[in-house]
């Protein structure tokens, strides 16, 4: 494996798109606070999804979310 990690936007692909991606070798949903900022700061509308649909979302497609740090060490899993 030469890529540790692959990142799925939810921000821009939506949450179902992020569900799907799962499944292909995503294991990082992205950032809940900074992406969205960066994506409203470029003019483009989101839909608001709060921290506990993300970890539902994760749930119901069958994994474990956890919550990590910039480095990728765990801080809680969910």
């Amino acid at each position: 494996d030469n890529i540790p990690h692959l990142q799925v936007s939810w921000v821009t692909q939506g949450i179902k798109v992020a569900q799907v991606a799962l499944f292909f070798g995503a294991d990082d949903c992205g950032s809940t606070k900074l992406e969205e900022n960066v994506v409203r700061a470029a003019g483009v509308t989101i839909s608001r999804v709060s921290p506990a649909e993300i970890i539902h979302s994760i749930q119901k497609a069958g994994f474990k979310p956890a919550q990590r740090t910039t480095t990728y060490e765990i801080i809680k899993i969910f």
